[in-house]
């Protein structure tokens, strides 16, 4: 009996709790921030989502603001409408999971065939580009997710989170939150859907009515806010490339 305890506690610690301790404190395998002199990154978990998605997109189109979202598959099949426009209006799109659960719970192999390659499919058949980034939920990854999907894909975590997924947190404490916490480089976690465990249905009007007052001191501050990939990538040849690949799919289309 005390064998089998043992032996659960150590297969514990080594398919979930060490994986913890490399990339969440040590940042071993991931990504949570750029190093950048004038650049941050928005980053957007949990969507699409019908009511929230669509102000967020027009906010964004509004300040000229290119982000990164982290979809989930589900929501992706279920509203393909708003990952096309996401795509044709520059975003850029990652994986978030096919459905919002802990990959502690998965084996590896089934982690990345039904959650992650899944979603991956989903959104290519939608925009025909395929996600490189991938985002887990809670950033939460087993120790088969840093064996298996760094061979596929650029794992993303972040620099900077301020709970907005609780209507608790009001659009003035977000404000003042985020602008305390951004530097250069940062990469920004926030929510654009509110039905994910734990989170409150109402919880993303505030988040984009606090984002909307920070992107208008941040632009003053002369800081950029760029995709991930953009973000990371050190070649400015290649952001430019990047940028004006966007500028072509946004240029002749501005529906809503």
């Amino acid at each position: 009996m005390w064998t089998l305890i043992i032996l659960a506690i150590d297969v514990f610690i080594l398919y979930m709790i060490i994986p913890f301790v490399m990339t969440r404190i040590l940042g071993w395998g991931v990504v949570s921030r750029g190093n950048a002199a004038k650049d941050i990154a928005f980053t957007f978990d949990d969507g699409p989502d019908p009511c929230y998605t669509p102000e967020l997109l027009n906010l964004l189109h509004e300040h000229d603001v290119k982000a990164t979202f982290f979809v989930l598959g589900k929501k992706a099949e279920q509203y393909p409408d708003l990952i096309q426009r996401m795509h044709r209006e520059g975003h850029q799109i990652g994986i978030h999971n096919y459905t919002h659960t802990p990959n502690w719970i998965y084996f590896p192999w089934t982690n990345r065939r039904k959650q992650v390659d899944r979603t991956a499919d989903i959104v290519e058949r939608i925009t025909g580009e395929r996600p490189i980034l991938y985002r887990p939920p809670w950033g939460l990854l087993n120790l088969g997710d840093l064996v298996f999907l760094r061979r596929s894909y650029r794992i993303v975590l972040w620099s900077v989170m301020v709970g907005d997924w609780k209507a608790s947190v009001s659009a003035a404490q977000l404000k003042q939150d985020i602008l305390k916490k951004i530097k250069p480089g940062s990469i920004i976690v926030l929510h654009d859907s509110g039905d994910t465990p734990g989170a409150d249905p109402e919880a993303p009007l505030n988040m984009i009515t606090g984002l909307e007052e920070v992107l208008c001191d941040i632009q003053l501050q002369g800081l950029r806010c760029l995709r991930v990939d953009e973000l990371l990538d050190k070649e400015a040849g290649r952001i430019g490339a990047v940028q004006s690949r966007a500028n072509v799919t946004t240029g002749s289309t501005r529906s809503y």
